[in-house]
């Protein structure tokens, strides 16, 4: 049986701390465990500190036998991206773990677990920020160098068409069609290009959500069921109205298409405050707070795992018929933002979740009442 330890002197600082903390003893046992250890098992503390360590990890887990090193080095030690998981959780988890003895407690090591969900998805999102900022020159290129010489080809086709007959006539309507659709696209990555301030003011992001929801169920989304769970008091967030409602819009519209095949197909929206997501930004000193999280989830087949990672880079698509740069223009809407995205996808249910900062200043709380 486990001898109990007083843990008094600390257990303020380790219940303050965001991670998942726990202390084992020799045996294994969990003799104590913060507030964020709580959330992460899905159990209280008085469960947790009843258990042994074992009974919340998979057979042969390799946090156990760092927990025996760590005992036996009497140093610290570390585990990436180790498969956290138990019945009590709803899925497995992947996290770093630190291990660490304590010298005022012999053969006893605190666990501090760090969920690497969170952490790959921000660093996955960086990337894809950056990789729709390196179509920027691109599109400068393409609007400079090859619009004036479609705009030649695409007249001459119309004069070809106008004296062609038969077949010629349609392969001269062809060209024109098909050097509009270039010029489309052109127009459209034109957009990365354009490093022109945003206005932005204070926006209560439930309004932008209940318009989309609005234009999207008598529209591309028609017929589907709309769910939504929000949170009242959400702040406001700091962003340009078109910019966001082009955002969600787009999310829906992904989330339409994907569940064509789909029977009872849904669409859920929901907001939640987070706090303690917080990202460092380049010629920022301090870390920026994310606490707004905005998710948009439908219930059809889910992303490939091989696009996955790379959903949101430019002329990356699962549609046949798809250019590859609407999720790149959204993820450069999100990052002018200040914000993150990424999308967490399996077969029956797909997430798009996005994390935006909130609004600061005397006249964000005007804003929202306004609203």
């Amino acid at each position: 049986m486990t001898m109990a330890i007083d843990m008094s002197g600390h257990s303020s600082i380790l219940q303050s701390l965001p991670q998942p903390v726990l202390v084992c003893a020799e045996d294994n046992a969990i003799v104590f465990a913060n507030y964020a250890a709580e959330a992460f098992f899905h159990a209280s503390s008085s469960i947790l500190t009843r258990q042994k360590l074992s009974d919340f990890m998979a057979f042969g887990s390799p946090i156990l036998s760092l927990i025996e090193s760590v005992a036996t080095r009497q140093a610290p030690m570390i585990e990436y991206r180790v498969q956290v998981g138990s019945s009590r959780m709803s899925e497995d988890r992947i996290a770093d773990v630190y291990a660490s003895p304590i010298p005022e407690m012999p053969g006893h090591v605190t666990l501090i677990f760090q969920e690497r969900t969170m952490a790959d998805k921000i660093d996955r999102q960086l990337v894809s920020r950056g990789a729709a900022r390196s179509v920027t020159g691109l599109a400068a290129m393409l609007a400079h160098e090859i619009k004036n010489p479609l705009s030649g080809i695409r007249g001459a086709s119309q004069l070809l068409e106008q004296s062609a007959t038969g077949d010629d006539r349609a392969l001269a309507r062809l060209i024109r069609d098909e050097t509009d659709r270039i010029v489309d696209l052109v127009d459209r990555m034109e957009v990365f290009g354009d490093e022109r301030p945003v206005e932005r003011v204070p926006i209560n992001i439930h309004v932008v959500l209940e318009r989309v929801k609005l234009l999207a169920s008598n529209g591309m989304a028609k017929g589907i069921a709309f769910s939504e769970d929000y949170d009242p008091s959400l702040p406001p967030v700091l962003g340009n109205r078109d910019q966001l409602l082009q955002v969600f819009l787009n999310l829906i519209k992904n989330a339409a298409e994907a569940l064509d095949r789909t029977s009872k197909p849904e669409i859920r929206i929901l907001t939640a405050f987070r706090p303690g997501i917080r990202i460092s930004v380049a010629g920022v000193s301090q870390r920026i707070s994310l606490p707004l999280e905005i998710i948009i989830e439908d219930n059809g087949p889910g992303v490939p795992t091989d696009i996955l990672p790379f959903l949101f880079d430019p002329f990356v698509t699962t549609k046949l018929s798809g250019s590859g740069l609407g999720l790149a223009l959204v993820a450069k809407i999100i990052g002018d933002h200040g914000g993150v995205i990424d999308c967490d996808s399996k077969p029956g249910r797909t997430r798009f979740r996005i994390l935006l900062p909130v609004a600061q200043g005397p006249d964000a709380r005007q804003t929202e009442e306004k609203e």
